[in-house]
């Protein structure tokens, strides 16, 4: 339970390219958000890049903080023919691990530490794919005023434009 009740951030990347997100947050009555894409198989790559970079697989739970009544985060992993599952109170607002100097301080840092950045690294990760795939992008074709000349074409996104030149 959180602050405003029975809250949740989840999100899951699947073999396919299937992305599913949640947010369900009764922040000023705010409604269940879900969200579901597909991505690219160079995405999915980059994705197993990072969780290998990372090193998770190696790590074990047991020394973590338990889940408590402020909340948890889980991480599943499915990698090739590995299988890893990890459950740790909520980092973020918890009141045994409120900050990296908690983790530190904990009785397995340097796993702690791993889970942390990995958590933060692929919800900034899923939250830029969504924030990219369901904002409106208006392509238009561009050209060089002064000649009058095609150069390729523009893509409008977020009030930012950005030429695209194609050969």
């Amino acid at each position: 339970m959180g602050r405003y009740g029975h809250e949740f951030l989840e999100f899951e990347l699947r073999a396919d390219g299937r992305c599913r997100y949640a947010n369900n947050s009764n922040y000023r009555n705010d409604s269940l958000i879900r969200k579901e894409m597909y991505v690219s198989p160079l995405m999915m790559k980059e994705l197993r890049k990072i969780i290998q970079d990372s090193e998770i697989m190696k790590e074990d739970d047991a020394r973590w903080p338990k889940k408590n009544v402020v909340g948890r985060q889980e991480l599943e992993i499915r990698l090739g023919n590995e299988h890893i599952s990890f459950e740790a109170s909520d980092i973020d607002e918890s009141p045994k691990i409120g900050s990296l100097v908690d983790v530190q301080e904990s009785d397995d840092p340097e796993g702690l530490r791993v889970f942390y950045y990995l958590v933060q690294d692929l919800k900034c990760l899923v939250f830029s794919l969504i924030g990219l795939h369901f904002k409106k992008i208006k392509p238009y074709d561009s050209y060089v005023p002064e000649t009058k000349e095609r150069r390729g074409f523009t893509w409008e996104f977020n009030n930012t434009v950005m030429d695209i030149v194609q050969n």
